[in-house]
């Protein structure tokens, strides 16, 4: 998973990239600028108020601990946000086939698209 992060004012100027592979988080800064990025991933817990993370009946925050994807994600967006800055999670490649549910394209140029990269 590749994330980018951006001054909330100015979408295009990506400050950070954060990328998740293999069960591990990295981050290269694009502008050195901006204060406080050392600790966007540093592997301490996060807590969410996410209710897709509670069993039935819970209510609450939860707490993530470093190593998840989910981690991951919610460092990234909790952190973010102090520093000015926001994130937006980028598709790295087109995984799959046709999917008919999300048919905004026909089937020709779907398989132009897929058959292209």
């Amino acid at each position: 998973m590749r994330a980018e992060l951006y001054r909330a004012d100015d979408p295009q100027a990506v400050v950070a990239v954060a990328t998740w592979l293999n069960g591990r988080a990295s981050l290269e800064v694009l502008d050195p600028l901006v204060e406080g990025l050392d600790g966007l991933l540093r592997p301490t817990p996060v807590v969410v108020d996410d209710p897709s993370l509670r069993g039935p009946g819970a209510s609450g925050e939860s707490l993530l601990e470093p190593g998840s994807l989910e981690w991951f994600r919610a460092a990234l967006v909790t952190r973010a946000e102090p520093l000015g800055l926001r994130v937006r999670f980028v598709a790295t490649g087109i995984v799959g086939g046709w999917d008919p549910a999300a048919n905004v394209r026909t089937f020709e140029e779907q398989i132009e698209r897929l058959s292209s990269s």
